[in-house]
């Protein structure tokens, strides 16, 4: 079998065999209950390098508060922030908030129908125009994301490194021919497609013998499938080591809202500064008195605010893009007065924290700051 196979005849009988097997084996997710381009939009949004079991309660909570595309325009930011924290990468959840007030000033609150006009979406790109006009209005719109690429690669035994923009040229050309036939259900195509990519055409061991396009697979033919698509070379990261305080005052945590232009834009966070070096050392870290001078001078550069550590609660690892960051938690006290009219640093109970559009860190130390306190009243009453 080889690539030159691909007649009419292959195309047939791909789009028949992926379109029944699609009907017979599709998980039952709730954006595909659907043909509203509103919510199949926050569902791919919030798709993009999230996984599906994650997204599934973010949407529904979502779609509760912000049920079209008024509400969501109307919304206060911080509101959309609190709803999208924990799924990270919230540029995601500020492109789609100012997505939603250009539809509503802009088209009269009607959600663009064409993919020219989703393409000119603020946070849309090629796939995500192609799987909303798809799905929702069944326009013949091309997708292109990891499972089709994997899917794709195998189906025309296609050896080079994906990455590639002639490599990408050459995918997006299978994706268009997939679903040029407009009475072939393009919406139903694309969603067959991405579906075997995700449950059969996985990356390791995939599932030949029960993939229904495999007789039509070259790959499978010639037992390539641990080499197509080509690995990717393994991702480097950065180490990080940051300091945290937990500052307490008459029962309320100190917060901090992260500023423009820095990470986790708009989030309200512990105050956080980056240690100078990665910290390898857990009794140093743990009983503090050889550190101390280097994290209040880390602390105090940062926010001009003069803090006294006062001792080590919690440590977690947690990523960032390219980084990896040893996070280390302290008590702490304030010793100094927030500067007056600052709406950016704030006193909060932690019931009122664990409401606010928190970092996804900052959950994690809440919630160990909680369940501290909670041991300490056991042990006291």
């Amino acid at each position: 079998m080889s690539d030159g196979t691909r007649d009419a005849a292959w195309w047939h009988s791909l789009r028949s065999k992926l379109k029944n097997w699609y009907d017979q084996s599709h998980r039952d997710l709730p954006w595909r209950e659907t043909k509203d381009p509103y919510r199949i939009w926050i569902s791919e949004i919030m798709l993009q390098q999230t996984q599906v079991a994650t997204v599934i309660d973010y949407y529904h909570r979502f779609l509760a508060a912000f049920p079209d595309v008024q509400t969501l325009a109307s919304a206060d930011e911080q509101e959309v922030l609190a709803l999208w924290a924990g799924l990270g990468y919230y540029r995601r959840a500020r492109q789609m908030h100012a997505a939603a007030k250009g539809i509503v000033e802009e088209l009269d609150g009607q959600f663009p129908s064409t993919l020219e006009g989703v393409l000119d979406l603020p946070g849309v790109g090629r796939y995500t125009a192609g799987a909303i006009t798809s799905f929702a209005y069944d326009l013949p719109s091309p997708i292109l994301e990891a499972n089709t690429i994997r899917l794709f690669s195998r189906l025309i035994k296609f050896e080079e490194d994906v990455t590639k923009r002639e490599s990408q040229t050459k995918l997006w050309e299978f994706a268009v021919e997939l679903v040029a036939v407009k009475k072939q259900s393009p919406g139903k195509l694309n969603q067959a497609a991405m579906e075997l990519g995700s449950q059969v055409c996985v990356p390791k061991s995939p599932s030949c013998t029960s993939c229904p396009v495999s007789k039509i697979c070259p790959t499978f033919h010639d037992g390539l499938q641990d080499r197509i698509p080509k690995p990717k070379a393994k991702k480097q990261y950065i180490d990080q080591s940051h300091v945290l305080v937990a500052v307490q005052r008459k029962g309320k945590l100190l917060l901090r809202r992260n500023q423009k232009g820095e990470w986790w834009e708009g989030l309200w966070d512990f105050p956080r500064a980056a240690l100078p070096k990665f910290l390898k050392n857990q009794k140093q870290i743990k009983s503090l008195t050889p550190i101390q001078e280097v994290l209040e001078e880390e602390l105090r550069s940062r926010f001009s605010l003069s803090f006294v550590c006062n001792s080590w609660f919690h440590s977690l690892k947690h990523a960032v893009t390219k980084y990896k960051i040893q996070l280390h938690c302290y008590t702490a006290e304030l010793d100094d007065k927030l500067p007056s009219g600052e709406e950016d640093w704030k006193w909060f109970k932690p019931s009122e924290a664990a409401e606010l559009p928190l970092t996804a860190s900052a959950k994690r130390v809440l919630k160990q700051w909680n369940r501290q306190m909670d041991a300490k009243k056991s042990m006291l009453s």
